[in-house]
Parts: structure tokens; C-alpha cells; sequence
């Protein structure tokens, strides 16, 4: 029986159109035949063509400059790109401002620093005026995150961008699980920074990139090469961004279709949760991402509930996007105020079918009914 994988939020498959550009690189007549990107001869400059096509290609997406895209390894990398580069730059101080909710990539940078955590409402919401309010004439960096990874809060992006610059601070949007969910215009918005990371949406593992606002210089994170315009040392993983680029450019194109798709998909989970007792939707009723619900399931442990579903074919998670080894508490659930041990997040993606749900929404009842009668 083909399984339902409903955690896009956690990873998504590589889309065909990625997958494809990775292997016409990968064949044995195909050119340039893995070149450096970084070499003058005709097989390194082929590979510097496709190696720029497909940051023209991810700069579309996120309606940037091509030069202001620094391809990194993922995600992860580019947050820390970001927090070493801004606290480096030697220009105010060492001192960054950030929300309880972060991702860990994000809160764990601060903690090696001298870092104001500032808390959120019951909806994971941080206000605008006590971020501000906590940045300092020594605050180097403000983190805000577009769209919250565990319970698709949206922060207010804009405002926070905007009067970030008004202060003068450098300011840090992790848009991981924003592009290729919703339109980001990072020439609108404002912001200096931008990380997102490729296999969120569709494109390789391995891939993301740090969007540099252009005119601000930050000491590279990775050094020992002039790669990537100096600014992340290292060459390129050019079959892999090919495929970033392909992914980017089949969403700069589906996107409306994609979210309108995902909207429903969620929607139906969130009108059931709505209408079953013991189960509360977390997390911003409106303002929210649209790919991603997260539910409280009262008097149930999580662990029961993924496995249950896991053995009729159904995969989803919970708690911490980054701890489901170490089963703690969620931190982002626990600064919510909410119960930070029983949560289940279902997320859909570019693959995600009505029959998906149609599966999980068969099964999740009588998995939730079957663990409350064992009490």
C-alpha cells in the first residue's frame, strides 16, 4: 500500500524538474561534466553559466538581485552565516534581539552571545514595540522569523523589517519555511538578511541560500576561498543548485496554485480539529502559513498517536522540528504557553493529494480514540 507523507515541513521530496536538471549534470556525455565553476577554461566557464543561471533563477523567487543570492548548504548554514557575519562586523556590538519562538538554528547562535529572548502571545505572535523595545545601542542583529516551523504562526515581518531600519540595526528574516510557501519580495521588504533553505520546498538537500541586501559587507562564516564572490569559501555544490534552480523557477511559476492547493488541504484538517472535542488547533488562527497545522490532542501522548499512524501508512510529526530524537518538550510550544508535550504537526507540500487527506482524517480519529480508551 503507497504510504501518505504529510511532513513537508520537516523536508519535501525533490520535485521531478529538480531531480531532472540533477541528472542531465550527472550523465556521462552531459556538459560541462562537473567543472569547477571557479576555472577559466571552457569546461569551467559552463559550469559557471549554470551555476548562475540558477541564482538567477532562486533571485527570481525571492524577487532579489542574482548578486545579492549567496548559495549555502542549507538552511541552518545560512542562519549561521548571518549571526556570525552581523556579530563580527565590529560596527555597534555583540548584543542580538530575537523571539522565544525562533527556530533552534536561530536561539542557539544567540545563546553563544549576549542575546534578549523576548516572549510571544498564547499564538506564538511576538509584538513589534518589546522587540524593539529590547534592542540596545550595542544590538548588532534582530532575528525574525517569517512563518513559525511547528505551529505556521506569520510574525509581523514587515513592521519589525521596517522599523529595524529606522533604528539603524541590522535585521534577519528566517524565511526557511516561507519561500516556496508564500510571495516574498525581499526588494520590498527591506530586510538585510534573508535565509532560506532548498529541500523545504521541493529542491535538493544540501542546498539554501543567505540573501545579502545589496552594499552590506559581513565576514564570510567559511573561509579559504574566494567562492561565491568571497563572501562563502568552498565550491559550489553545482549539481545540487542546478537543481535548486529548477525547483525555484517551477515555483516562481505554480506558487498561487501551490498555496491555494495547501490552503485547502490544511483547511479541512483545521474545520476537523474545530469540530472535535479534545483537539485545538495552535497557533495564529489567520495569520498563519498555509501548508502547516499543528493540533493539541488533550490527554494523549504523541509518540502513540505518530506511531499509530505510521503503522496504517501515515507520516506526520511532533514537537520540536529539530529534537524528535531527544523527545523534549517543545520550546516554541512552551513560550506559547500551551502544552509543550502533546502537539501534532501535519504539514502538506507540492505532492500533498486530497486522498492524503482523506486518509489521515480516516485514520487519526480512531488512532486518538484507541490511545484514550487504553487510559
Amino acid at each position: 500500500m503507497p504510504r501518505t507523507y504529510l511532513d513537508h515541513a520537516s523536508t519535501s521530496p525533490v520535485r521531478p524538474a529538480a531531480l531532472e536538471a540533477m541528472l542531465g549534470w550527472f550523465r556521462p556525455d552531459a556538459e560541462p561534466a562537473g567543472a569547477d565553476p571557479g576555472r577559466i577554461h571552457a569546461e569551467g566557464m559552463a559550469s559557471r553559466v549554470a551555476l548562475e543561471h540558477a541564482r538567477e533563477q532562486v533571485a527570481q523567487l525571492v524577487d532579489a538581485r542574482p548578486r545579492e543570492v549567496v548559495f549555502t548548504s542549507g538552511g541552518t548554514e545560512a542562519i549561521a552565516a548571518a549571526s556570525y557575519g552581523a556579530l563580527e562586523r565590529g560596527r555597534t556590538g555583540r548584543h542580538v534581539v530575537l523571539a522565544a519562538v525562533e527556530h533552534s538554528a536561530v536561539r542557539e547562535w544567540a545563546a553563544r552571545g549576549d542575546a534578549t529572548v523576548v516572549g510571544v502571545d498564547r499564538h506564538g505572535t511576538v509584538d513589534p514595540d518589546e522587540l524593539l523595545g529590547a534592542v540596545r545601542d550595542d544590538t548588532a542583529l534582530v532575528h525574525v522569523q517569517w512563518g513559525n516551523h511547528e505551529v505556521g504562526t506569520c510574525q509581523p515581518v514587515e513592521e519589525v523589517v521596517r522599523r529595524c531600519r529606522e533604528r539603524g540595526v541590522l535585521v534577519h528574516v528566517d524565511a526557511a519555511q516561507a519561500v516556496g510557501r508564500v510571495p516574498v519580495d525581499f526588494a520590498s521588504l527591506g530586510a538585510d538578511l534573508l535565509s532560506m533553505s532548498g529541500h523545504k520546498f521541493g529542491g535538493p538537500p544540501g542546498t539554501g541560500a543567505l540573501v545579502v541586501r545589496r552594499g552590506l559587507r559581513l565576514p564570510p562564516l567559511l573561509v579559504g576561498g574566494d567562492q561565491e564572490r568571497a563572501r562563502r569559501a568552498g565550491m559550489e555544490n553545482v549539481p545540487a543548485l542546478v537543481g535548486l534552480g529548477a525547483a525555484a523557477a517551477e515555483l516562481a511559476a505554480t506558487l498561487p496554485e501551490e498555496r491555494a492547493r495547501c490552503e485547502r488541504l490544511t483547511g479541512r484538517l483545521a474545520d476537523w480539529a474545530a469540530g472535535t472535542e479534545g483537539v485545538e488547533l495552535l497557533g495564529h488562527p489567520t495569520e498563519r502559513l498555509p501548508h502547516l497545522v499543528c493540533l493539541g490532542i488533550e490527554g494523549v501522548e504523541p509518540q502513540p498517536v505518530l506511531l499509530g499512524l505510521d503503522r496504517v501508512g501515515v507520516a506526520v510529526h511532533s514537537g520540536s522540528s529539530c529534537s524528535s530524537e531527544a523527545l523534549e518538550p517543545s520550546p516554541v510550544l512552551e513560550a506559547m504557553g500551551v502544552d509543550a508535550q502533546r502537539s501534532l504537526r501535519v504539514s502538506v507540500g507540492w505532492s500533498s493529494t486530497e486522498a492524503d487527506l482523506d486518509r489521515l482524517l480516516d485514520a487519526l480519529p480512531s488512532v486518538i480514540d484507541s490511545l484514550r480508551a487504553l487510559r
